[in-house]
């Protein structure tokens, strides 16, 4: 008997990257019949799941549910398990018609935590709490932690990478979606300046310009930032010693990949349960030291929109370039 599920996450890059482990133990679990996995997104984060051997179609949007939701009304699922909680996702499911299982968001706990700053989050990785929408078919965390699978055409070959890096090298991804989230680029110079080992800097078009400054400063970094699509990046992680990254999905992907994952923290924190999941050992994390108002966050939070978040130039850089050198060797 086919059993038909699908699994919705709309964004972003690290979210989608966090269900990887339920797509993968629904797919080997699920003792109802053959599986078939479908999974629904936007449409610009819809390659992160097209190389994935547990899903079998990925439906995509733009905007609007509508888009697809004839697709989805005939593909007649049996199960859908909404690991987004949104509105989209309520119309997706409705759509569908079928049994639906969704996780818990907690945005209230978020907004207590961001302006109150005392915790009321559960201690329970953003991934373990969508494995609850799984409990009913007894399915269990495999503890084989995420999955980025990166198609043969995006493997970065060695040879196109500069010669300084072919004995080895570390990964830094110097972006991220909000200033409060990124180390300021005077400190990423003095992070690297403590680091004598060769680095290449990870990043979009929107960080070319800062990686070229970074570049400027030393003479064993490359600026690869803007070169390459994310799949590449993701190669460039692949082949390095360490990943040195902010909260950004970068981080995720590393620590899919069991890279070494030194993640620097700063208006969010690792309370909200999106640290790091299972990644390589020697893995650490640093926060802003002696900074009061995290976490800082535009959830329900005005500072947010009137005063920026300066608690990164906080982050101890010495600490952070001798884990980075211990790992390299």
């Amino acid at each position: 008997m086919k059993i038909k599920v699908l699994i919705i996450r709309f964004s972003s890059i690290g979210d989608i990257v966090l269900t990887t482990p339920v797509v993968r133990c629904i797919a080997q679990q699920l003792n109802e019949g053959d599986v078939e996995v479908h999974f629904l997104t936007k449409k610009s984060f819809s390659f992160i799941l097209e190389n994935n051997p547990y899903v079998q179609k990925v439906y995509s949007i733009d905007k609007k549910v509508n888009e697809v939701a004839d697709a989805l009304e005939n593909e007649h699922y049996d199960y859908v398990f909404d690991l987004h909680k949104n509105l989209r996702s309520s119309q997706a499911k409705k759509v569908t018609r079928a049994l639906s299982f969704t996780f818990k968001k907690y945005n209230l706990h978020k907004w207590w935590y961001v302006n109150t700053k005392k915790n009321v989050m559960p201690d329970v990785h953003i991934v373990d709490r969508y494995f609850e929408t799984t409990k009913a078919f007894k399915i269990k965390n495999d503890q084989e932690g995420l999955d980025y699978f990166i198609p043969e055409k995006d493997e970065v070959k060695l040879k196109e990478v500069p010669s300084f890096l072919h004995s080895g090298y570390i990964s830094y991804g110097i972006g991220g979606q909000h200033q409060g989230k990124i180390l300021p680029t005077d400190k990423i110079i003095q992070l690297l300046e403590k680091i004598p080992h060769p680095v290449a800097l990870i990043g979009g078009k929107e960080d070319e310009a800062r990686g070229d400054e970074i570049a400027q400063s030393g003479s064993h970094i490359w600026n690869a930032c803007g070169a390459f699509n994310l799949n590449q990046s993701a190669s460039i992680v692949k082949q390095s010693k360490v990943l040195i990254a902010h909260d950004t999905g970068i981080m995720h992907i590393g620590a899919a990949l069991k890279k070494p994952v030194l993640s620097l923290w700063g208006a969010t924190v690792p309370e909200f349960g999106m640290y790091p999941y299972l990644p390589g050992e020697g893995s650490e994390i640093f926060e802003p030291q002696g900074v009061k108002n995290r976490p800082y966050s535009k959830l329900g939070n005005k500072q947010w929109y009137k005063k920026p978040f300066t608690g990164m130039n906080n982050i101890d850089v010495e600490a952070v370039a001798k884990k980075a050198n211990e790992l390299f060797n």
